[in-house]
């Protein structure tokens, strides 16, 4: 087994979702941190963004890090072998306004990564540049959508239900260039 210090950050993420699986709580990576992992490398992120599905409580998670080596600083989760935070933002998992139903995975020497799908990684960072105009989320949607297979249908369908057919056109256009 890796040290801490050797492992890459889907490494981490996978130890640390595994590390948790085992105590039946269940997390799924977003954010940043998964737009590194589908675009390639293109984005790169210092936090692991890891989503407590179904809100299992703080105290468990803590108690894992704990055990894991980490410290709680602010809303995050350090440790001294490593630059990268953790953070466990609050779930129910959901892309906007909507529930994500799929989950990815992939199997590293240190565990199994559960993710978002590339389609909602996309949808991911569509919403923020719907709802706060961000455009640097709106590039990694296309990163990610350039590099991966995913469900334009899909995304179209969810930028209808958010009220963004303008800005979902502008995604698609960028992807057509």
């Amino acid at each position: 087994m890796k040290s801490i210090k050797q492992m890459s950050m889907e490494e981490l993420a996978a130890y640390v979702c595994s590390e948790l699986e085992k105590e039946n709580i269940q997390t799924v990576l977003s954010g940043g941190s998964c737009v590194e992992i589908y675009s390639q490398g293109k984005y790169t992120s210092d936090d692991i963004d890891l989503i407590d599905r179904f809100n299992g409580g703080h105290t468990k998670i803590k108690n894992v890090m704990l055990k894991l080596g980490f410290k709680e600083h602010n809303r995050y989760f350090v440790h001294e072998d490593t630059p990268l935070f953790i953070e466990f933002p609050r779930g129910p998992l959901g892309v906007g306004d909507a529930p994500v139903n799929e989950i990815a995975s992939k199997e590293e020497d240190t565990g199994i990564l559960k993710l978002l799908t590339p389609t909602d990684c996309i949808k991911d960072r569509l919403a923020a540049y719907f709802h706060w105009d961000d455009l640097q989320s709106l590039e990694q949607a296309v990163w990610v959508a350039e590099q991966n297979e995913f469900n334009m249908e899909s995304i179209g369908t969810w930028a209808v239900n958010e009220n963004e057919i303008e800005k979902f056109e502008i995604f698609r256009d960028r992807l057509e260039k």
